[in-house]
């Protein structure tokens, strides 16, 4: 009732009104951010060279897979559901790690993880390993993958834990929405390194100079790295706990180190059987693989049953001995999964658009700094995360949630008409309005719910869907690709239009479903939010 008669008084100020204070509450916000502890800002430094290393690995991988490894566009779309979609596994898995190890151990092991997992890639392109599904080249590029798939699982989390650990309630949902939009930045970025060091460096690492990128992106880790060995020290990260203490007291005029800790010892859980399903899951995924490209001789839907069946059972085991898990909330389930629809367009950002852009435009300028135009969404949403997050502070989450995704996904119809730059660059604008409306916002919600020491678990959970959504999209991208927008050489024609006609309809029905689901879903999320 308090909330409906808030939202009445604010409809009842003038355009002009609501607009100022808006604006008011974004330069108040702004200003306290900008005063939070230096330990925050070690978190947001490495976030943005991060954001160029990852984004900019996602961009180049299909084409690396396809060119130098020699792989079909299908397996490189397998290839892009393992690491995507296993690094949100890895996040489910590992989450719960990064809240035991504490924010700044976790970030230096992940980070030293994801080095060596980086400087095994570039190593794969360097020497002659020869090529194809199988060979000795793959197999080193996948043990690289492979271990920064595991390092950023248990990355993300940590980094998220400490954006709640360094700010105040009022200056929270500016930290989460900047260091969203600070991975934006760092990503915008690869757009410029990647296409100068690819041509720089093509004579020197045939056919195209794609592994001197993944050398310069091994070296950025590195650097990231040293800035948290140096910057987040036990001495900086204990000055922000106690500076972020004394400004929630003056804020709420609670004392939260008063609150007493239950001293009840946790119940030891076995994971063991959870480790085994999980190491079963992985195999029959790589199983599945291998069938689908006539490596293994065996029945594919059979194979597909048990790899259903065994991801299944996984998380069975992972929910059964924790009760108070919020995936056994069914309103949390159903708002965290009607998403993954219009989740699909994050994915096609490194799935699809890098080839659309390669071989739709191809022989103009937008194909050959295909790097720079796959990363102008980023840029978009490093300046427009932090303002709408200002602008739409104090607006239902739900709300937001709806007039987020309908803007992002309805502009997917405009590329459904055809290649052209005008039509893209809009789709571009569009979409990152939308993405900047729900997505930190949704992240925020997630960390606030979580009770105290388990947000890098909840972070984690609440990353499921996006697992899915990453590992699904990965499978049938590949066959899109490979039949709307084939390889110039092969001289057939392209068909992007039916694809993203395909792709916008996919997207738009999380709006329909969060619209049909609203009164049960906005009552749950009020229970959740007292």
């Amino acid at each position: 009732m308090d909330e409906t008669k808030l939202e009445e008084a604010v409809e009842k100020k003038t355009l002009k009104q609501a607009v100022q204070d808006a604006f008011k509450e974004l330069g108040d916000t702004f200003v306290a951010f900008v005063n939070a502890p230096k330990a925050l800002w070690a978190i947001n430094i490495p976030y943005i060279i991060e954001g160029l290393v990852y984004f900019g690995i996602l961009t180049i991988l299909g084409k690396f897979c396809s060119e130098n490894v020699g792989l079909t566009d299908p397996q490189a779309g397998w290839i892009y559901s393992f690491v995507t979609g296993g690094i949100t596994f890895a996040m489910l898995i590992l989450g719960g790690v990064s809240d035991k190890l504490g924010v700044r151990l976790s970030l230096i092991v992940a980070f030293a993880v994801m080095f060596f997992g980086r400087a095994l890639v570039g190593l794969s392109g360097t020497i002659p390993l020869g090529s194809g599904l199988g060979s000795p080249m793959f197999f080193v590029m996948f043990g690289g993958l492979f271990l920064m798939v595991l390092g950023y699982g248990l990355y993300q989390p940590a980094s998220y834990a400490g954006v709640k650990r360094y700010t105040n309630p009022q200056t929270a949902a500016m930290g989460y929405a900047v260091i969203y939009g600070l991975m934006n930045l760092g990503a915008f970025f690869s757009g410029f390194i990647s296409p100068l060091v690819r041509h720089r460096f093509e004579s020197t690492f045939p056919p195209n100079g794609l592994p001197a990128v993944f050398w310069v992106y091994a070296g950025l880790t590195l650097l990231s790295l040293l800035i948290t060995v140096f910057i987040l020290t036990r001495k900086t990260d204990q000055q922000a706990v106690e500076q972020i203490a004394r400004e929630t007291t003056e804020m709420t005029g609670e004392d939260e180190k008063a609150t007493p800790k239950s001293t009840e010892p946790e119940a030891k859980i076995n994971n063991i059987p959870l480790a085994i399903y999980a190491m079963v899951t992985l195999g029959l995924l790589f199983l599945v693989i291998m069938i689908r490209n006539d490596r293994v001789q065996f029945n594919l839907p059979l194979a597909g049953v048990a790899l259903s069946a065994s991801f299944l059972l996984t998380i069975w085991e992972y929910l059964r001995h924790r009760p108070d898990h919020p995936f056994r909330d069914l309103r949390f389930v159903a708002f965290i999964f009607m998403l993954i629809p219009v989740q699909t367009l994050f994915a096609h950002n490194w799935l699809t658009i890098p080839y659309y852009l390669d071989r739709a435009f191809h022989g103009s300028v937008v194909s050959q700094y295909f790097e720079l135009f796959s990363n102008i969404n980023p840029i978009l949403i490093f300046v427009l995360a932090p303002v709408v997050a200002g602008l739409t502070a104090s607006r239902n989450i739900y709300k937001m949630m709806i007039y987020g995704t309908l803007v992002m996904a309805a502009p997917t119809f405009l590329l459904a008409l055809g290649p052209n730059v005008v039509f893209f660059l809009a789709y571009i604008l569009i979409m990152s309005i939308g993405e900047a409306m729900w997505q930190p916002r949704f992240l925020q919600w997630i960390a606030e719910i979580a009770p105290e020491g388990k947000t890098g678990a909840y972070m984690g959970i609440g990353q499921l869907p996006w697992f899915l959504t990453k590992v699904l999209t990965g499978l049938y991208s590949g066959y899109f690709v490979e039949k709307y927008i084939p390889r110039p050489e092969t001289g057939l024609p392209i068909q992007s239009g039916k694809m993203w006609f395909i792709y916008g309809l996919i997207a738009i029905s999380t709006t329909i479903f969060l619209v049909l689901a609203k009164g049960w879903m906005m009552k749950g999320m009020k229970q959740k939010a007292s």
